[in-house]
């Protein structure tokens, strides 16, 4: 086996050396299993537009309403973060990183409890080969039929194309408030 080879110069034996190497293919056929991403919709990647119209649709929904966190993580990398923009009681900016599943866990009761409709209503983008970066404005709101929304920010998305489909690789954003309204050029439709 010449995959052994190296392990026997280091003094290990054969026997050692085949145990070694199974308890690191388990361990990374175990980190990969972890870290996979759910199988996508095909319609939900296969471009810029429908990935972010998956990501917006995937969170929004009516108070009782489970979400399809499947699909949440079928979009992601699977080492993707999601960022917030977080402000202290006293003004001091910070952020805090999450990963998907941290997301899920943290926001997602939240959103299928008290129902959440989140919608991209402006975007600007730039893109250089496969990496994209957008600027995505968004409203939210409690029901679809509420007449203002209850929030309003900018989600700054990074997007991958490998080849194949789209992946969302990261979500930073920070939401509107006062001394901090959303510049007229991020609300005019592009």
């Amino acid at each position: 086996m010449a995959s052994l080879t190296p392990l026997r110069r280091r003094g290990l034996s054969s026997r050692l050396s085949r145990c070694v190497l199974i308890a690191l293919a388990a361990v990374s056929s175990a980190s990969a299993a972890q870290t996979a991403a759910p199988a996508p919709q095909p319609q939900d990647v296969a471009s810029m537009e429908s990935i972010i119209g998956a990501l917006y649709d995937v969170i929004s929904g009516p108070a009782g309403q489970p979400r399809n966190w499947d699909r949440m993580r079928s979009l992601f990398v699977p080492e993707a973060r999601l960022i917030p923009a977080v402000y202290r009681r006293d003004s001091t900016p910070t952020v805090r990183t999450l990963s998907v599943e941290q997301y899920i866990t943290a926001v997602g009761p939240q959103l299928e409890r008290s129902g959440f409709f989140e919608r991209e209503i402006a975007h600007r983008e730039e893109q250089y080969g496969g990496v994209v970066h957008r600027f995505s404005t968004y409203e939210s709101r409690r029901t679809a039929a509420d007449p203002a929304p209850f929030a309003r920010g900018i989600n700054s998305i990074q997007l991958w194309f490998d080849g194949r489909r789209w992946w969302i690789v990261t979500i930073y954003w920070e939401g509107e408030r006062p001394g901090n309204p959303i510049p007229e050029r991020y609300l005019k439709p592009m």
